[in-house]
């Protein structure tokens, strides 16, 4: 975060406007490009606002503008492609079946799990994709997932704007949060798979 904070420094000397546009593609590139830390891109953004260096409202705007965009990718390429593909391809480990499944859970409580997607690590990126393929309406998706950066992006500007003194103990906690919860994605994925073979060779066997 440190690192970070210096790297936004520099930019500073090109113009603000490029440090608004750096927030804006940082907070970007982590949904297609995870782990990167966006997070903490936009708890910079709140140290850098209470220094007076950037205006705290248009930081938020760059911050939410940049996941929203790339979120929305994700969830237009799942809603367009991935749906007719994944029925048609018919995988074992992913079924025509489990599409079916996934849409009729998704219909249910999917406003409920986009506005918890940004506080879940990885989960976001899935839940997209998720929405997509299962054709989830386009205007809750975008209002539903608006709710859960704002709320997010808001809560590290806060974190980042009262405790500018103190990033390392942020960063401690990040990583932290980090690696706890990259591992039980871990292991959640390697759970699904592993029971999904198990039902494979016993339909396989009968």
């Amino acid at each position: 975060m440190i690192q970070i904070n210096a790297w936004l420094d520099q930019i500073f000397a090109y113009g603000t406007v490029w440090v608004y546009l750096a927030l804006f593609l940082a907070c970007f590139i982590e949904n297609i490009t995870p782990p990167f830390p966006g997070d903490s891109f936009i708890v910079a953004a709140g140290g850098l606002a209470a220094a007076s260096r950037l205006d705290f409202a248009l930081a938020f705007i760059s911050v939410i503008a940049g996941g929203m965009c790339s979120v929305m990718i994700i969830y237009l390429l799942g809603r367009y492609f991935g749906r007719d593909f994944f029925l048609r391809k018919d995988y074992r480990f992913f079924s025509a079946k489990d599409i079916l499944e996934v849409e009729e859970r998704f219909q249910r409580r999917g406003g409920l799990l986009l506005v918890a997607s940004r506080f879940v690590v990885g989960f976001r990126v899935a839940l997209a994709l998720a929405a997509g393929i299962s054709k989830y309406s386009s205007i809750r998706m975008f209002l539903y997932t608006t709710i859960s950066y704002m709320l997010f992006a808001g809560l590290l500007m806060y974190l980042g704007y009262k405790l500018v003194e103190h990033y390392d103990r942020i960063e401690y906690y990040f990583k932290t949060y980090n690696t706890i919860g990259w591992t039980i994605i871990i292991g959640l994925v390697a759970f699904y798979v592993f029971r999904r073979y198990q039902k494979i060779r016993a339909r396989n066997k009968a």
